[in-house]
């Protein structure tokens, strides 16, 4: 849990020390992430090929726009 005084010391930055700051920050997520895939393994990748349900939920959802946008 983040404490309210480092949120209240936080706040007090510069605009330029906040963006320094979110830097890091975001640096390290980024090299966290890079931590979760492993070489030499495979992963699952979805594709939109063969997603014949989602194309027709789609086109139900875009049928009243079109309808509308023709009125």
């Amino acid at each position: 849990m983040v404490s309210l005084e480092l949120i209240s010391t936080l706040r007090e930055l510069s605009r330029s020390d906040k963006f320094y700051i979110m830097q890091i920050l975001i640096s390290e997520l980024a090299q966290q992430e890079t931590d979760l895939i492993k070489p030499n393994q495979s992963y699952p990748v979805w594709s939109p090929y063969d997603a014949v349900e989602a194309a027709d939920t789609m086109l139900k959802v875009l049928q009243p726009a079109k309808a509308q946008d023709h009125a």
